[in-house]
């Protein structure tokens, strides 16, 4: 067994104990530096009553306390199932130097769990969405960007 197919087979195991357990979803995830494992968590989402309480996040969440940092560079990330554009898109900010996963977004949703309309919903126009999305501008909205643009001391993450 490889050190990758080791870590991912504890995502599904990960995966498999959030589900018996009534947590939530059957997914699981891995965060991996250094040949350690620094994370590991499982869908939460039922448990917590909390919609963004995927094993990624929850995963992303716990590596970066204990890493005390808010990315994940030269960390490893074992899925047991490709990331929902939710978890991809907080794996992106977080910056780890590589994902992998297991069961596909199509195995997913021959199971239940289908997030091709949100990758669909991504390439709509905005107010056209299933939920609309509506700018409201105001005058004063600009500014905190605008300060921050213009800050010398700001730390880019």
């Amino acid at each position: 067994m490889t050190k990758h197919e080791k870590y991912i087979n504890r995502a599904i195991e990960l995966s498999t104990l959030g589900m018996d357990s009534g947590a939530g979803g059957p997914f699981g995830c891995v965060i991996v530096k250094n040949g350690q494992i620094i994370a590991e968590a499982f869908n939460e989402v039922i448990k917590n009553n909390d919609p963004t309480a995927h094993a990624e996040i929850q995963a992303i969440r716990t590596a970066c306390t204990n890493l005390k940092t808010y990315q994940l560079n030269d960390c490893y990330v074992y899925c047991s199932c490709e990331p929902c554009p939710m978890c991809l898109g907080a794996l992106y900010w977080a910056r780890p130097k590589h994902i992998f996963f297991a069961n596909t977004r199509k195995d997913a949703a021959e199971a239940g769990f289908d997030d091709d309309f949100i990758y669909e919903e991504i390439l709509i126009e905005p107010h056209k969405r299933k939920i609309p999305l509506t700018q409201i501008q105001t005058a004063s909205a600009i500014i905190p960007l605008k300060k921050w643009s213009l800050l010398t001391n700001k730390k880019l993450y």
